[in-house]
Parts: C-alpha cells; sequence; structure tokens
C-alpha cells in the first residue's frame, strides 16, 4: 500500500501577478517543489499535480465575480497564466523526485476537486491512484478555502485516507479559509500545521 502527495493547481493565474491571485502562492509554489524533490524521504510512492484547465466552464467566469462560485477569467487552456508556476514547474518534468502524473479539470465546468479531472488519456484521479495501489494522499496547493478543499473532501468520499498539508496550502482569505478547516475536519481530513492566509 503506498501514499501519495496531490499538489492542487499551483498555476501562475493562482499566484502573485495572475489573474486571480493567493497571497502567498508563490512561495507555497516553492515550498511545495522541496516536498516534491524529497518525496522519497517525505514517504511518498506516488506524486501527481492538478491543473485548471478551462475551455469553456460557463458562469464560472464572470465580469461580475462572487468570488466563491463564479471568477475572474483564469486559466484558460493554452495560455501563460494556465502553466504550473516557474518555482514548482521545474518538478513537473520526468525522473525522480519529479512528478508522475498531471489531471486536468474544468474544461466545460468549475470542477473545483482534483477528482473531477483526468489525465491526457482520460484516466480519472481515483482510478489512477487505485491502480498504483495508493491507500493514503496529501493535499497540498492553492486555494485552501476552494480546490484543496473540494480535492480532500472527494479524496475522503473515494475512500482515501485524506490529510491537508496546511503549511503547504494559501488560503484567499481567513474567514473562508477557517469555514473551509471546519468541514474538512468534520469528513475526516487529517490537517496539519498551519495555512497561510495573507489577504
Amino acid at each position: 500500500m503506498g501514499s501519495a502527495l496531490i499538489v492542487v493547481d499551483v498555476q501562475k493565474d493562482f499566484c502573485e501577478g495572475g489573474s486571480v491571485p493567493v497571497k502567498g502562492g508563490a512561495d507555497r509554489a516553492a515550498a511545495i517543489a522541496g516536498l516534491v524533490r524529497d518525496r522519497a524521504g517525505n514517504g511518498y510512492t506516488r506524486v501527481v499535480a492538478t491543473r485548471d484547465h478551462h475551455y469553456d466552464p460557463g458562469p464560472h467566469f464572470s465580469d461580475h465575480p462572487d468570488f466563491q462560485d463564479s471568477f475572474p477569467v483564469h486559466c484558460v487552456a493554452g495560455t501563460e497564466g494556465s502553466e504550473f508556476h516557474p518555482a514548482f514547474a521545474p518538478v513537473t518534468g520526468a525522473g525522480e523526485g519529479a512528478v508522475d502524473e498531471v489531471f486536468y479539470k474544468g474544461a466545460h465546468s468549475a470542477s473545483k476537486s482534483g477528482f473531477e479531472g483526468a489525465t491526457e488519456d482520460g484516466t480519472g484521479l481515483a482510478e489512477w491512484l487505485r491502480a498504483q495501489q495508493v491507500t493514503d494522499v496529501d493535499i497540498v496547493g492553492i486555494a485552501t478555502d476552494h480546490c484543496v478543499k473540494a480535492t480532500a473532501l472527494d479524496a475522503v468520499r473515494a475512500g482515501f485516507a485524506a490529510r491537508v498539508l496546511l503549511d503547504y496550502t494559501a488560503g484567499v482569505a481567513a474567514a473562508s479559509t477557517g469555514r473551509a478547516l471546519a468541514e474538512l475536519r468534520a469528513a475526516g481530513v487529517t490537517l496539519t500545521g498551519e495555512p497561510v492566509v495573507l489577504a
């Protein structure tokens, strides 16, 4: 049985300078890259990353966003903003200490959870993890109160033991992050560290 690290949406548009920036995102990108580089030392048999990859997600894009269900245009497939942040990108190549697979989500919907994503050949995250004999997942990335939360909740629903490493996440706002942490605890997700919330 194995343990996997799931890195959620460490993309340019979600870090400082992007279209929907989360303060602290760039620092978290660099810290997460360190986790991946020492994947063996951290006990991970597999490491995966998710990417927002929007074509036409309908009302998820809005000129008057509520920043809960709708947001400014972001992570459009093929744009620079959809790319991994430069501090994290080096570990997405091949080789030891790198990400094993990337899961794309949100082509035509909001799709906050990484478990709604798929590889380029259409394999879903839960299916892929089970094929790799993974039973436990650690979740990190951006944003704590949105896609990290959704991914962790879906991990539990899919039968994985889930832990969120808060020192390696960045939240949009203190209030929504607090609500997210309460929801995660109630669902049986283990939380470690303290969330980065600089908004």
